[in-house]
């Protein structure tokens, strides 16, 4: 019969010897397994005499229960060696800044406050949003406009024509708001009170323009609105957005097919270090165009201009974003660059509102 206390020696030390799980389960199997050392020993038992398996019986099982102690510690040992490993990969410093939440990273495009801040004022004087589709047809954004035929405006230069259709005709990137403006005036009997902002588009690039860019327009009808209405509307607007208390407003007269008398709109401001201040200065700034409506758009939608009348106005949204929060080129607007949307944009949760300040 082998040595009991070589046997036990050679055990313990191959247990201890044994690197990871795979090998401590190698040397169990090997001493404790089915054909394992102490397992052999223990078979011998069944042949030994009475006093033989008295004396071997206790001295084996006593070896069986030291070796299956000496592997449960040695398992317990390769356990927390893995554990403590595993931790020092993957400890968190916990004196690094805690992350923003989403809404603290998130930011609103200046198109998209500006266009909120329009609504908030004009909402509070009584106007509603009117929208219509980005793809017009002749008719709406030139013809019904008293756009005559060979307007250089319907040149190819200036307006993005898709291919004739089965009729023949041509459908077009809307170079302006005003068909939405012929849209309302065809589904809606007067009195109308509403602004349209919305995307248009035109041939043209640099500094200040862009192929798609962003206008707002408003339009009143009624039977007794006048130019004294339309002026005070725009002053409001004006001391509103940019959030000064007086603002001086020079209109001269212009030319729009689609108003009589046309009108540009100039508002006092002043020229400091490539920057612009409003509401101050002796300098001048046009904004935008303005007018009475046309009585032939009147007619064109079913309107007599006999018993009604009205005004309209229209403005790049783009250019006054870059006027109130001095954005210098026009063109960083559409290049999606995340940096330059972290500087110019807005938190998520900052609502413009006239009580709490547009822009705080």
């Amino acid at each position: 019969m082998p040595d009991i206390t070589q046997l036990e020696t050679e055990l313990t030390a191959a247990v201890a010897k044994a690197g990871d799980e795979a090998a401590l389960e190698a040397v169990r199997v090997a001493a404790l397994g089915k054909n394992g050392s102490i397992s052999a020993l223990l078979k011998t038992l069944g042949a030994m005499t009475p006093d033989e398996r008295k004396q071997q019986g206790p001295a084996i099982n006593g070896l069986k229960d030291r070796i299956s102690a000496a592997i449960a510690a040695r398992r317990d040992e390769l356990a927390a060696a893995a554990l403590n490993a595993r931790l020092s990969s993957e400890t968190v410093d916990v004196t690094l800044p805690a992350r923003d939440a989403p809404a603290e990273l998130g930011r609103i495009h200046p198109i998209s406050q500006v266009i909120d801040e329009l609504t908030a004022i004009f909402a509070d004087m009584g106007f509603a949003v009117a929208e219509g589709p980005d793809i017009e047809t002749d008719d709406y954004n030139f013809t019904k406009l008293n756009f005559p035929e060979g307007h250089p405006a319907r040149d190819m230069h200036d307006t993005f024509y898709f291919p004739p259709g089965p009729d023949g005709k041509r459908k077009l990137l809307r170079t302006h708001t005003s068909p939405v403006q012929v849209r309302t005036m065809l589904s809606q009997k007067p009195p109308i009170r509403v602004i349209i902002p919305g995307r248009t588009y035109r041939s043209d690039s640099d500094q200040t323009h862009t192929p798609m860019f962003h206008q707002v327009e408003g339009l009143v009808i009624d039977k007794s609105s006048h130019l004294g209405h339309l002026k005070w509307i725009l002053e409001e607007f004006c001391k509103a957005f940019f959030e000064v208390n007086h603002v001086k407003m020079r209109f001269r007269p212009s030319f729009f097919p689609f108003t009589e008398p046309s009108l540009e709109v100039d508002i006092q401001c002043k020229r400091d270090k490539n920057e612009v201040r409003f509401g101050e200065g002796d300098d001048w700034m046009e904004i935008l165009g303005c007018g009475m409506v046309h009585p032939n758009v009147l007619r064109n939608c079913g309107l007599d201009p006999d018993t009604v009348q009205g005004f309209a106005w229209g403005m790049g949204i783009d250019r006054i974003a870059m006027l109130k929060y001095g954005m210098p080129d026009l063109r960083p607007f559409f290049e999606a660059d995340v940096r330059w949307l972290n500087h110019y944009g807005f938190r998520p949760l900052d609502f413009p509102t006239l009580a709490g300040g547009l822009s705080a």
